[in-house]
């Protein structure tokens, strides 16, 4: 399985867009400060993942999602958790 994820910055209130074949390892990663990307906008908190079967899919939505048209799908979608976290 791959999976796309969606983390929420404490710090600085914003989102980091992520893929991995390991969701729980990479996880861990991003919590211990392990990942250069989050490590200075720790806590995180997962907000949203997506499993794939075929690694080339995860790699084009996570791209899909990082784009923004992606990203104003997001903010569609997850609309009560950009309004609880206070996302913009």
């Amino acid at each position: 399985m791959h999976y796309v994820y969606i983390l929420h910055s404490d710090k600085d209130n914003g989102l980091y867009i992520g893929q991995t074949d390991n969701l729980k390892r990479r996880l861990g990663e991003h919590k211990t400060g392990s990942v250069v990307s989050t490590k200075n906008r720790l806590p995180v908190t997962l907000i949203f993942y997506e499993a794939f079967l075929i690694k080339d899919d995860a790699i084009a939505r996570e791209e899909y999602l990082k784009s923004g048209y992606g990203r104003a799908q997001l903010k569609n979608v997850l609309k009560n958790i950009f309004a609880k976290f206070d996302i913009k």
